[in-house]
This record gives structure tokens, C-alpha cells and sequence, in this order.
């Protein structure tokens, strides 16, 4: 049996651990990878393997940022952050018709800044913005779709946890990823309101105006925005210039975070215990998936079944571009079926070493799958962001909230498009800073 035939069964088995026994990925991607690896190299060299590559990856002092950037969201989550964000924002656009998805979709963009989780930010915007909207008799269509995708601007501003596991994964600077998301997600919020603007243009009844405010209470509201744009700027411009390294910056986000809610007494000792817990889940959640890539990825290796799939891919008469659409069509289809960083981790150790033979920029690269990895967040069945709003809004038909997503699915479809025509979008800040 060759050994591409028999990283193509492992991938197989994997898949069918997957979906008919309901296996966590990272552990049935470790289960397949050390088999795999057993039966193309040794047991001894199986078991050597997972034991260096367990201890290399929770001994790595570059995997702290995820924990340490997944507290400063759960810091934000509790202490009111996003609350204040969205007041400031509903001061501003509120009166307009949609106004008040409008805000939410602003508001995400800044809580964005400073939580790495699309679930968290999600469910953050949700207890926030759904009562609002509810109270001024927001169509549940609109509402509930914009809450579940506002989220998924967590996943591409940085400090986004899924960028940090693509730069362990493929030993790439997560300073420059953390720089290449800006913008696409500055863009993907601008696609958001551009949708909600039109939806509202259609059916004036989706998203009645709210009431107006005079301009002393908008200024007067920007105090609301004042922690979270000074943690961005102090994490992301320490990284920019240089200052930090992502896992100090991540420390001094936290500190900073813990200084401002202590000292205000905007948060209890029930919401500084709930933040560490989730951190703690969440952290050992991400783990596994890492350490059970790592093991698949050396087993896909010794079969070396990336490297063909690349040399065949790259070796076709057509444009790269065709072979990138393919891909992303893989990835949004996954994306419907498996959990989306689940399905990143798993699809990386093959779909990266393709891209790079395709000779794409392994920044932009990167960006592009994270972009359709969101949209993984916001897909049925599985979309983890569409069962945090009905669990907040028990009230809305789930769907109702698949027929919402729709629309904000275009959005990111254009989004990915603007960023292939238009890659400096992605590198023009990591080329200023480098």
C-alpha cells in the first residue's frame, strides 16, 4: 500500500470518527495521526513522537499568548466593556432607520479589539443589543442576524485567537497576522452596515429609527469607548512598534484590564472566578485542537500527502486562483458540518503547504482562510454563534436566524472577493511595520 493511499485512509477514518462517533476533533485527530504514524513508521517512534510533540507544544512558551488574550476577553466580557461600547455607538447612529444594528455591528468592531472570541463577542453584543432592538420593535430577522455575525469580527480583529493558532500551527509571526487582520476587519464591518443599510432601505419595518440625541450627549458618550481603545492601542501599537511580543503583550492587556476594572469596581469577585474559569476551558479546548494538528500533521507528513497534493495542484494548466476558489469552497462547506477551527486545524497541515506551492503570501493566506473560517461561526447546522443568540433569545425561531444569516453570508462572500482583487488590503500595515 502506498504511503499517499494511507494518509488518504487516515484522513477517511478521521472523518467518519468524527461524524459518527462524535469524537472532539483534537482528540481524533491525535487517535488517527499516532495510528497513522504506528502503522507507516513504529510504535516506539509513534510513541517518542507524541511525547516530544505533547511536550514541545505545553512547554512552548509562545502558547501562553492564547490564554493570556482569551482572559482579556473574558475581563471585557464581565466588566461591562461592551455595554459601554454600545451606548457610545447607540448615541451616535441610533436615529438613523437601522440604527441600532448599526451600532451593535460598531460596537462588535471595538469589543472585537480586545476579545479574540467570536462566541464571546457574540454573546456579549446579544445580552446588550437584543433587548434594545426588541424594545423599538426590530424586526427578529434583522436583530438576531446581526448579532450572530457581528460576532464573527472577533475571529479576524486581532487579538484573534484563530490567528494565534495558524502562527503555531504554521510557524508564522503572529505579530504580522495580528497586523494583516486589521483592515479585513474594518472592511467586513463596512460590508455589515452597507447590509443592514440596504435591508433597511428595503423594509423600512426591519429597523425603525430610534430617537434622537443631542450633540453633548454624543460627546459626552465617547468616555464609554476610552478603556477599550486604550488596550488596543497599548497591545497592538506595543506590537507595531515593536515594544512587546505578542505574549507580553497579552500580559500587559491583562494587567492593564485588571488595573481599570479594579480600581473602577467594575467587576465582582463571581465575574473575575467566571472569567478565569472560561479562560481555563477554553484555553484547554484550544490546546487539544493544537496538539492533536501537530500529531495528525507529522503522521500526513511521513505519508507526505500535502507535499503531492501541492506538486499536483500547482502543476495543473489553470490559474491559482481557481485552485484557491476550490479550497475555500471546501472550507465553507466543512465549515457547515464541523466546528470552524476544528475544521481549520484539521485542513492546515494539507490546504497551507498547497497555498504556499501556489505561491501565495503566507500572511494574506492566512487571512483569506480565517475569513472563511468565520464564516463557519454563522453556517447551519453547526454554527456555534446561531445557538449563543437562541439561547439568548429563546423566543426567535431558529429560523429565523438561519433565514438572517443568509444575507450577511454575501457580505463576507464580497469581503473575501475585495481581499483576493485587493491583497494590499491585508500587507499594507505588516509591510509599514517590517
Amino acid at each position: 500500500m502506498s504511503l499517499t493511499l494511507i494518509g488518504i485512509i487516515g484522513i477517511i477514518l478521521l472523518l467518519i470518527v468524527l461524524f459518527f462517533l462524535g469524537m472532539p476533533v483534537g482528540f481524533a485527530m491525535g487517535i488517527v495521526g499516532f495510528c497513522g504514524f504506528w502503522y507507516v513508521v513504529s510504535f516506539k517512534a509513534a510513541i517518542n513522537m507524541v511525547g516530544s510533540d505533547i511536550w514541545s507544544t505545553f512547554s512552548s512558551y509562545g502558547l501562553t499568548v492564547i490564554p493570556l488574550f482569551i482572559f482579556l476577553g473574558y475581563l471585557a466580557f464581565n466588566s461591562g466593556i461592551a455595554e459601554r461600547l454600545y451606548n457610545t455607538a447607540y448615541k451616535w447612529v441610533g436615529h438613523w432607520r437601522g440604527g441600532l444594528a448599526i451600532a451593535t455591528i460598531a460596537a462588535d468592531e471595538l469589543f472585537a479589539a480586545i476579545c479574540g472570541s467570536n462566541t464571546a463577542t457574540a454573546a456579549t453584543m446579544g445580552k446588550v443589543a437584543l433587548p434594545q432592538m426588541q424594545r423599538y420593535n426590530y424586526d427578529n430577522m434583522l436583530s438576531s442576524g446581526t448579532v450572530v455575525t457581528g460576532g464573527t469580527l472577533g475571529t479576524v480583529m486581532p487579538p484573534s485567537v484563530v490567528l494565534i493558532v495558524i502562527g503555531l500551527q504554521t510557524e508564522q509571526s503572529i505579530i504580522k497576522l495580528f497586523l494583516g487582520g486589521i483592515l479585513p476587519a474594518v472592511v467586513l464591518g463596512i460590508l455589515f452596515v452597507l447590509t443592514i443599510f440596504v435591508l433597511c432601505r428595503i423594509n423600512p419595518k426591519y429597523g425603525p429609527a430610534g430617537p434622537k440625541t443631542s450633540f453633548r450627549e454624543k460627546i459626552k458618550s465617547l468616555t464609554g469607548v476610552i478603556e477599550a481603545v486604550a488596550i488596543f492601542v497599548l497591545v497592538i501599537g506595543g506590537l507595531y512598534v515593536g515594544i512587546f511580543t505578542p505574549t507580553e503583550a497579552g500580559a500587559v492587556g491583562v494587567f492593564f484590564a485588571l488595573v481599570v476594572i479594579l480600581v473602577t469596581h467594575r467587576i465582582t469577585w463571581k465575574g473575575l472566578i467566571s472569567s478565569m474559569v472560561d479562560t481555563l476551558k477554553i484555553s484547554c479546548m484550544v490546546f487539544f485542537l493544537v496538539t492533536g494538528a501537530i500529531i495528525f500533521g507529522r503522521f500526513l507528513a511521513v505519508t507526505r500527502l500535502p507535499f503531492m497534493v501541492a506538486e499536483f495542484a500547482s502543476g495543473l494548466p489553470v490559474s491559482p486562483y481557481v485552485i484557491l476558489a476550490f479550497i475555500l469552497v471546501i472550507y465553507m462547506i466543512g465549515g457547515c458540518f464541523v466546528d470552524s477551527l476544528g475544521f481549520l486545524v484539521l485542513t492546515i497541515p494539507i490546504f497551507f503547504p498547497l497555498g504556499m506551492a501556489l505561491g501565495f503570501d503566507p500572511i494574506w493566506y492566512s487571512i483569506i482562510l480565517t475569513m472563511v473560517t468565520t464564516m463557519g461561526a454563522i453556517t447551519p447546522p453547526v454554527g456555534v454563534n446561531i445557538y449563543v443568540v437562541k439561547a439568548l433569545a429563546p423566543d426567535i425561531p431558529l429560523s429565523t436566524i438561519f433565514k438572517s444569516v443568509s444575507f450577511f453570508l454575501l457580505a463576507c462572500v464580497i469581503c473575501i472577493g475585495i481581499l483576493i482583487i485587493f491583497p494590499q488590503i491585508v500587507l499594507i500595515i505588516p509591510n509599514m511595520a517590517y
